[in-house]
C-alpha cells in the first residue's frame, strides 16, 4: 500500500523547515536508511533518511520550500502499485522560504534591472552536464537555501551556473560541479560569503545572515542573558598527557589528540563530581547517567556542537573515532539531526590557534561548557620546589549557576586536572 511521507520534526520544537533538495526521484527504488532529502534548520543542513522502503511515486514539495512540519513530502508506492490509485489526502503545501519585504522570493536572485514581474525560469540543463562558466544567467535565478550557501561560501556568483534541479532550478550539484570543472572561478576563504552588489558601498560591504548564523546570535543572546554564567579557570600541567599521547600515537595506526584526551577526562570528571552532568530543566534539573558531551566544531559561516554519546564507557580509540567521524560529517554537511541534540556539556578547543585563555558562552540547556587553550612552555615549580619549565594548559569552566554552585564546580575542576595531569587514569 502506498504511503505519504510528511516533513519531519527534525529540530525540537520546529513547526518548519525548508526541503533543500531532494536526494532521491520518481522511479527510484529506496530502503529504508536511504537519502531521501536535505533539510534546513536554522542550525544546519540535515540529511533525512527514508524510514520506509519502496519505489518513489511522487514528489509532492518543490527543493527550496519552506514546508510545516507533518505536511506531505513525497509519495512511496509498494512493488507494482500504480500511483494512479493513490489520493493524497491533503495538497501539497508550503510556500517559498519569505523574503524581506520588497524583494525578490527566497530561492531568488533577480539580475539588475530585472522587472518584477517573474519572468519563465531558465531551460534546464541535462542532469550530469557540467555547468558553463563565463555565461551568465538572465532574468531571475531560482536556487536552492544549501547550493545558494554553498556558492556563498566559495564566492560563486549564482549568474555564472546552470542548474539541473526541476525548472533550472540550483541545486548543490551543480555549484560541486562548477567549482570542479576547469576554468572555474577561484573559491573565496572559507566561511567568507559573497557580498551583495547592492550593499557594498562607501568602504564597507554588509553581508546577508544565514540561517545558521542567525540561529547562533539568537541562542547566545538568550544564554547571556538568561542564564546565570560564572567561571573557574585552572592551569594544568600536561607533560605526561602529551608523553603519552606519543607514545600511543607510535604504536596505533589512529592518531589520537589531545583533543581526544581532554574530551576523555572531562567523561572521567563527570562520572566522580555526576552533579555536573545535568541540565536545567525549567522547574526541574534533570540529572543523567550516561556522559554525552557536544564538541564544538567550526564550520563554514558558523559553529555546529554534535553530541558523542556514553563518552564513559568509550576508549580513548573509540572516542577518538567517532569524534572525527561527526567532525568530518559537521564540516561537509551531513550531519542528521539527532547528532545536533541532547548532552548536558560542550567542550570548545581553541588550543591549536595558540590561544593563551578564553571563556565560552554556555548553549542552553547545556549546564556547561569548557573553553580550551593551548599547551604552552612556561615557568612551573616542580615537586622538589625547584623552579623549572612545564608545558601548562588554561582551561576555563562556564557554569551554570542555576544548576551547578561554586563549591561543586571547583571539585569538578579538581577531578578534570588530576585525570589530565595523570592520565594513565583516563585510560583504565
Amino acid at each position: 500500500m502506498a504511503q505519504i511521507i510528511r516533513m519531519p520534526s527534525v529540530m525540537a520544537n520546529a513547526t518548519d523547515a525548508v526541503l533543500s533538495e531532494w536526494l532521491a526521484s520518481p522511479g527510484q527504488t529506496i530502503a529504508v536508511g536511504d537519502p531521501l532529502a536535505e533539510i534546513e534548520t536554522d542550525k544546519a543542513v540535515v540529511e533525512y533518511a527514508a524510514e520506509v522502503a519502496g519505489t518513489i511515486g511522487r514528489l509532492l514539495v518543490e527543493p527550496g520550500t519552506r514546508v510545516d512540519v507533518g505536511d506531505p513530502i513525497v509519495v512511496v508506492l509498494d512493488e507494482g502499485e500504480d500511483l494512479s490509485a493513490v489520493v493524497v489526502d491533503e495538497p501539497a503545501v508550503g510556500a517559498p522560504v519569505a523574503a524581506a519585504p520588497g524583494a525578490a522570493p527566497a530561492g531568488t536572485e533577480p539580475s539588475p534591472g530585472a522587472p518584477a514581474a517573474t519572468p519563465a525560469p531558465p531551460a534546464a540543463t541535462p542532469a550530469g552536464t557540467p555547468p558553463a562558466g563565463g555565461e551568465k544567467n538572465a532574468g531571475r535565478i531560482f536556487v536552492t537555501p544549501v547550493a545558494r550557501r554553498i556558492a556563498a561560501q566559495r564566492g560563486i556568483e549564482l549568474a555564472l551556473l546552470r542548474g539541473t534541479g526541476p525548472n533550472g532550478r540550483i541545486v548543490r550539484r551543480d555549484v560541486e560541479a562548477y567549482v570542479a570543472a576547469p576554468g572555474a572561478a577561484p573559491a573565496a576563504a572559507p566561511g567568507a560569503a559573497a557580498p551583495s552588489a547592492a550593499a557594498a558601498a562607501g568602504g564597507y560591504t554588509d553581508v546577508p545572515l544565514t540561517g545558521m548564523r542567525q540561529a547562533i546570535a539568537r541562542r547566545l543572546t538568550e544564554s547571556k542573558t538568561t542564564v546565570p554564567h560564572f567561571y573557574v579557570t585552572a592551569h594544568v600541567h600536561v607533560d605526561r598527557l602529551l608523553a603519552l599521547r606519543q607514545e600511543i600515537n607510535s604504536s596505533t595506526p589512529r592518531k589520537i589528540s589531545v583533543n581526544d584526551f581532554i574530551v576523555k577526562a572531562v567523561a572521567a570528571a563527570m562520572v566522580e563530581v555526576p552533579a555536573v552532568n545535568a541540565v536545567w530543566n525549567g522547574d526541574s534539573i534533570r540529572f543523567f547517567e550516561s556522559v554525552d558531551i557536544a564538541i564544538a566544531v567550526a564550520v563554514p559561516g558558523g559553529l555546529l556542537t554534535p553530541v558523542v554519546r556514553g563518552v564513559q564507557q568509550l576508549s580513548i580509540g573509540e572516542l577518538s573515532a567517532q569524534v572525527a567521524e561527526l567532525a568530518d560529517s559537521a564540516r561537509a554537511g551531513r550531519l542528521q539531526q539527532h547528532q545536533l541534540e541532547g548532552g548536558s556539556f560542550a567542550v570548545s578547543n581553541l588550543g591549536m590557534y595558540g590561544v593563551d585563555e578564553f571563556s565560552a558562552i554556555i548553549n542552553p540547556p547545556q549546564a556547561g561548557i569548557l573553553a580550551v587553550s593551548a599547551a604552552k612552555p612556561r615557568p612551573v615549580v616542580g615537586e622538589d620546589g625547584q623552579l623549572g619549565v612545564g608545558t601548562v594548559m588554561t582551561l576555563t569552566l562556564s557554569a551554570d549557576h542555576r544548576v551547578v554552585d561554586g563549591a561543586v564546580a571547583a571539585e569538578w575542576m579538581a577531578a578534570l586536572g588530576a585525570g589530565l595531569e595523570h592520565p594513565l587514569r583516563l585510560l583504565l
